[in-house]
């Protein structure tokens, strides 16, 4: 029997939304927006507290905030909006109907309560100071774990309401063939998912029963190996959704497609089987692991996820070009990313993205996960350096950057305060870039991650950083506040077009039956360039992205071994 579905096309990129689709959609998107609106305030006292010279917070306060921020910002602001991600990628990139709306919405308020139920354990009882790691036997309010498994009950159902969108649109025959690599990145981070949920789940039940006295005690390597298979993992979702969303700006702005599918759907498989190993590189300092285990996840098969993420780095840019240089852009090397849009908030977000990830928070990943190496930084901030690099300056920068594009086609408001919206994402890019840099190399010097006062005032066994470390420290104090201010400029411009821009009048909803899923084919530039599949039929030659992978190539080379010469620092031969 057909059952009427409601769909509405978007005239501008030919898009069909599915109604339960894009409420879901809308939500899980404003709650992430909500979540970084709140770790971004928590952020701004932790950066006045780090910089030496303002020393903000009490420790106790300082503690909690940073407690706060980690989980708002790691998990919350971006499993959310990770979530929407997959609803756009299955439903509406496929044209079909959303699998189980009741249960989806279900899983949302789950997310929701848990979400809200974490920050009441750290904000309002003041009894959760336990960092994101929440390491035994440290403990936290029954409210605390509690809260991380709701959530995280509710994103599993948001994972596999996704998989079941795929079967509906395969069944009804919306898509033929492969999905597009826009959602097979999807795919990807789903996978990852589901395996970073189930990791949370047997460490965090325990856990949550210990809190409440049911469970004795908690063993702490086995807490933290277990943790930091659900702790690292649920990055390396945010590495699969942000790259996803390259490819889909890529294809939104300048129409490109995939230098070659294969490679670029290899690549997202490497993800899958090797990227969580990655999670190895937090434990590289601990007893009770053998060297051999340590040195066969961090170097030997972390590679093939660094080579992942260094295919996806060359065939994005290698599309653009191909791209801009079948539109007359051929002029020397880099005519095509001088004229490339980058007035466009999505382009310049995605691209300088894509550099960022790739130049700082790539290369120190790999430095991080070379086991010599990381005894040198363990610890220090160089950690919360790199992975800002990974998660704010690649993952949030990326999701900013396709949040331009969802404003007019999603929430069907023109964009507002659009030369705001022009300057926002260099603005926040300088700024991240200038922290993670800058305390990446405080923390080479040595400058502890975890503690309030890294001066030791008034402590009997002192230590004297070099002067150079203060001067860092001041930098990136310098640079957070710049990146603050280019979170304020998101949030103003995402916040106002959604609730008071000017509303864009589109088609209502045509009823189709359930059967023949979308209404029609994607037809618009946009839409089709999203949802089509294939490579690019005669890909030009790339060479200007050939010149900055080399470019790259000998940037990572030459760090890689100005870092095996600080090592050879630490203990000198006399």
């Amino acid at each position: 029997m057909a059952v009427n579905r409601m769909f509405r096309t978007c005239p501008a990129s030919g898009l069909k939304f599915h109604q339960p689709a894009e409420a879901l959609i809308r939500w899980n998107a404003v709650a992430a927006v909500v979540s970084l609106l709140v770790g971004g305030i928590l952020a701004l006292l932790i950066v006045l507290t780090r910089w030496q010279a303002v020393h903000l917070l009490s420790p106790d306060v300082f503690y909690m905030v940073l407690t706060a921020h980690g989980l708002d910002m790691l998990v919350f602001w971006i499993i959310f909006f990770e979530i929407a991600v997959l609803y756009f990628a299955g439903s509406t990139l496929l044209g079909c109907r959303i699998a189980a709306p009741r249960v989806a919405w279900a899983g949302f308020w789950l997310m929701v309560i848990g979400a809200l139920m974490n920050n009441y354990a750290v904000l309002v009882r003041e009894d959760s100071s336990v960092m994101f790691t929440s390491y035994a036997p440290m403990g936290a309010h029954w409210s605390f774990y509690l809260g991380l498994i709701l959530f995280a009950v509710g994103a599993l159902i948001g994972c596999f309401i996704f998989f079941a969108t795929l079967s509906i649109g395969k069944a009804e025959r919306t898509y033929v063939g492969s999905v597009p690599v826009v959602t097979f990145g999807a795919v990807t981070a789903a996978v990852i998912a589901v395996f970073t949920i189930a990791s949370g789940a047997i460490i965090l039940i325990p856990t949550f029963l210990w809190s409440i006295g049911l469970v004795p005690s908690i063993d702490s390597l086995m807490y933290r190996q277990i943790w930091w298979a659900f702790g690292h993992s649920s990055q390396q979702i945010n590495v699969s959704a942000h790259v996803a969303v390259w490819y889909a700006v890529a294809a939104i702005v300048v129409g490109a497609k995939p230098m070659s599918e294969k490679v670029s759907r290899t690549a997202f498989l490497l993800y899958i089987l090797f990227i969580c190993l990655a999670s190895a590189h937090h434990l590289l300092v601990d007893p009770g692991l053998t060297s051999s285990w340590k040195i066969l996840n961090t170097s030997y098969f972390l590679y093939l996820a660094v080579l992942a993420s260094m295919v996806h780095g060359l065939t994005v840019p290698g599309a653009i070009e191909c791209a801009q240089r079948a539109k007359g852009f051929n002029k020397g090397l880099f005519e095509w990313l001088r004229k490339a849009p980058w007035g466009n908030p999505a382009f310049s977000g995605m691209f300088l993205s894509l550099i960022g990830f790739g130049f700082l928070g790539g290369i120190s990943g790999v430095i991080l996960g070379t086991e010599q190496l990381n005894i040198i930084m363990h610890n220090t901030l160089y950690v919360p350096g790199h992975f800002h690099a990974t998660v704010v300056l690649g993952t949030t920068l990326a999701f900013m950057a396709i949040t331009y594009f969802l404003i007019p086609v999603l929430f069907r408001r023109e964009l507002a305060f659009p030369t705001m919206a022009k300057w926002q994402p260099y603005v926040f890019a300088l700024g991240m870039a200038v922290f993670t840099l800058f305390m990446m190399g405080a923390g080479t010097l040595g400058v502890p991650r975890r503690h309030w006062d890294v001066s030791f005032s008034g402590n009997p066994l002192g230590f004297e950083f070099p002067g150079t470390a203060w001067l860092m420290i001041a930098l990136f104090g310098i640079g957070g506040l710049l990146a603050v201010v280019g979170g304020i400029m998101y949030l103003l411009v995402t916040v106002y077009s959604v609730f008071l821009g000017k509303r864009i009048q589109t088609p209502g909803f045509a009823h189709v039956t359930a059967r023949s899923g979308a209404a029609a084919p994607v037809t618009a530039p946009v839409g089709a360039a999203l949802t089509g599949t294939g490579s690019v039929a005669h890909p030009q030659a790339a060479s200007g992205t050939f010149v900055l992978a080399m470019v790259f190539f000998v940037s990572f080379v030459l760090y890689y071994f100005i870092n095996w010469k600080y090592l050879s620092t630490v203990w000198p031969l006399k």
